[in-house]
Parts: structure tokens; C-alpha cells; sequence
């Protein structure tokens, strides 16, 4: 069963603001932009790969609605600004595993967070073909910044199953351009969509 409907913003408002103040953009955009760090833009950060401007971010986050302790994915991490952030929503008792396509990219990342983030979070560079980090799932939360042309199964697969009337994982998606929130439920997924958003193709 699949159940999509409208539906409001996720909670964790107040944490996803310390976050982002605690957590500055700059620190993770290239040399050549970080003077455009508090612009509410996307900015490039090479490889045809942006970092996403900060109010999308944040809603984004807010539908995630991360918990201390969680195990969370981050799909297209680009700079490592969204694993970071996750990395400080989940705490010292939660992992981040983030995934980038482009190996350059990955290791910057892999950098930025590292000095931030030291064991919490993780950058890996993806395995062409496959999608997400199926290795180390399953996933409480799995954020996908980039567009996908359907609701991406194999990451699906990733997310932390319901257990008895308990519901699974949730993974923030766009899909076809359409904010996507999707949640394992015991009797299936339940989709919610949250407006129109512009992201480079998920590959």
C-alpha cells in the first residue's frame, strides 16, 4: 500500500537551527565562493555539482526530522556541508555515512568533515552502479540531494524496516522536481510532497 498526501513540515525546528548556526556553509564551499557563503542561493563547488542553498537545506531537514542516535545517509554530499550538519543532528551516539558520486568531491568532503566531525561522520566515494551505501544499512534517516526520476527503490530498500506497528526509516527525496517524505510504515509507504525544487540529477 502507498498512501501520498500533503503534508505539513517535520518537527525539529529549533535543532536544525543550531545546526546550521553551528555549522557554518563557508567552511565547506571552494575558495571561490565562500564570499557568497550567506547568499540563499545554490553555489558551485566544481565537478557540475552545487551546494544547495540554505533554506532548502533546512526544510529539508526539518522533514528528515533526525534524532540523536540515529544512523543517517547522505546521498550527493558534494562539499560535506549536509553530512556535517546530520552529523551534529544525530550526536556523539549516532553515524553518518555520506555518498558522492564524483571522486574529487568525495575526498574534499571526506576532509571537511573530518575536522569537524571526527568518527561521527563519514564520506565515501560511490561505486558506479550503485545507489546509496547498501554495505551499512539499514538507515534510520536517508537525505538525497539530487533529483531522481522515481522514487529511488534501491535506497528504499536501505531504510529501516517497520518493526510490528513501530514505522521505519524516513528518506527525503525530489522526485521529478517534487519534495518527496517518504516512510516505511508496517502497511507500506507513506509519501508526502512538499513543493517544487531544482536539483542536479540524481545518477
Amino acid at each position: 500500500m502507498v498512501a501520498i498526501q500533503q503534508g505539513p513540515d517535520g518537527p525539529a525546528e529549533d535543532a536544525v537551527a543550531r545546526a546550521m548556526a553551528e555549522v557554518p556553509r563557508a567552511d565547506f564551499l571552494p575558495d571561490s565562493v565562500r564570499c557568497h557563503s550567506a547568499a540563499d542561493e545554490p553555489l558551485a563547488i566544481g565537478c557540475g555539482q552545487t551546494n544547495s542553498q540554505p533554506t532548502t537545506v533546512a526544510r529539508m531537514l526539518r522533514l528528515l526530522d533526525v534524532r540523536p542516535g540515529q544512523r543517517a545517509l547522505d546521498v550527493g554530499s558534494g562539499s560535506g556541508w549536509t553530512a556535517a550538519l546530520l552529523g551534529l543532528l544525530v550526536g556523539e551516539g549516532g553515524v553518518v555515512h555520506g555518498v558522492e558520486l564524483e571522486p574529487d568531491l568525495a575526498a574534499s568532503a571526506a576532509q571537511a568533515v573530518a575536522a569537524r566531525c571526527p568518527g561521527t561522520v563519514q564520506v565515501h566515494a560511490a561505486d558506479p552502479g550503485v545507489l546509496g551505501l547498501p554495505e551499512h544499512a539499514p538507515y534510520d534517516r536517508i537525505l538525497v540531494s539530487a533529483d531522481a526520476p522515481r522514487i529511488p527503490e534501491d535506497l528504499v530498500e536501505q531504510l529501516l524496516a517497520p518493526d510490528g506497528e513501530q514505522a521505519g526509516g524516513v528518506m527525503v527525496v525530489p522526485v521529478r522536481g517534487e519534495m518527496h517524505r517518504i516512510r516505511r510504515d508496517p502497511d507500506g509507504l507513506e509519501i508526502t510532497r512538499h513543493g517544487q525544487y531544482r536539483f542536479v540529477p540524481l545518477r
